[in-house]
């Protein structure tokens, strides 16, 4: 597995931080970016600075790995920002900005992934959504929206690229020890999002671990245009 290319994007901190670490651990030649520079350093991992929506700047990373690769096997669309507000309080630059890094963002990057991988007849894109979808979690309007739609376009790019051997599958994490959600006092998680779900507890970086490897295994090679839950919403 030595020869593998991977490109997680948000790889600077949180779950991005920790999928660029275990893979890059394992051999894996490790693309990671994020809008600031990364303290990571191990020599089986790249780290480029960009805006996911800057569509030049994207294209030039992906160029960069065709040139030093000639091909990729995964990407894995972490990057995202949210905005917990109520609607009526929302300006619509702070809905633009969630809707630039999380749909436009993920629809760039895995546009520019599949003809990479198309040649090869063989990859695996993996996006992130949120448990927020399925709860429609109160103050959170717009990172909602913009995760459902990143749902949604799982959900056709898994056909249309189904003809180049790629999969394309969703991950809707549950809390996690993160940058995303260390502003919200525990007692409103507790209260709005756990205590919702059959498992009332918070995610650990290893969960997203453990069912990323699965969805980039032989075996899940017919599993396509999938949302796979966390905690039991």
């Amino acid at each position: 597995m030595s020869d593998r290319i991977i490109l997680i994007t948000g790889s600077r901190k949180g779950i991005g931080r920790h999928l660029a670490e275990t893979f890059a651990r394992r051999g894996w030649h490790t693309y990671g970016c994020s809008r600031q520079p990364s303290d990571l350093e191990d020599e089986h991992y790249t780290h480029v600075c960009l805006d996911v929506a800057d569509e030049p700047a994207v294209k030039r990373l992906f160029r960069q790995i065709r040139t030093r690769h000639g091909r990729l096997d995964v990407l894995v669309n972490n990057a995202g920002v949210a905005s917990m507000n109520l609607a009526m309080t929302t300006p619509v630059a702070t809905l633009e900005r969630v809707l630039r890094t999380n749909v436009v963002g993920t629809f760039l990057f895995s546009r520019e992934a599949v003809r990479l991988m198309r040649p090869q007849q063989s990859g695996r894109i993996v996006n992130f959504s949120t448990i927020a979808v399925p709860l429609k979690l109160e103050g959170e309007s717009a990172y909602v929206a913009s995760k459902a739609a990143v749902e949604a376009m799982t959900s056709v790019l898994a056909k249309e690229y189904a003809a180049y051997g790629v999969t394309v599958n969703t991950i809707g994490p549950p809390p996690i020890d993160t940058d995303l959600i260390r502003g919200i006092p525990p007692e409103n998680l507790a209260a709005r999002v756990l205590a919702r779900l059959a498992f009332p507890r918070f995610g650990e970086p290893e969960d997203i671990t453990h069912v990323l490897d699965f969805l980039l295994s032989e075996r899940a090679g017919m599993m396509t245009g999938q949302t796979l839950y966390y905690g039991g919403v």
